[in-house]
């Protein structure tokens, strides 16, 4: 498998290559995490802006 090798000499061993995919999955997991609620009155003139939006329709 071509995706394993960092060059035609050096191979990446399974515990290396595993570690790797461990961090990379760690970070994803840290950046795409869901964003914190709105603050409540935010919210209410989101759904009032999303309901005047409707009726113009």
């Amino acid at each position: 498998m071509a995706g394993l090798f960092a060059n035609d000499s050096e191979q990446i061993d399974r515990r290396t290559s595993r570690s790797i995919c461990d961090a990379v999955g760690e970070r994803l997991q840290q950046s795409l995490r869901p964003e914190p609620r709105l603050p409540t009155q935010l919210e209410k003139l989101l759904k009032e802006l999303q309901r005047r939006e409707r009726e113009r329709h």
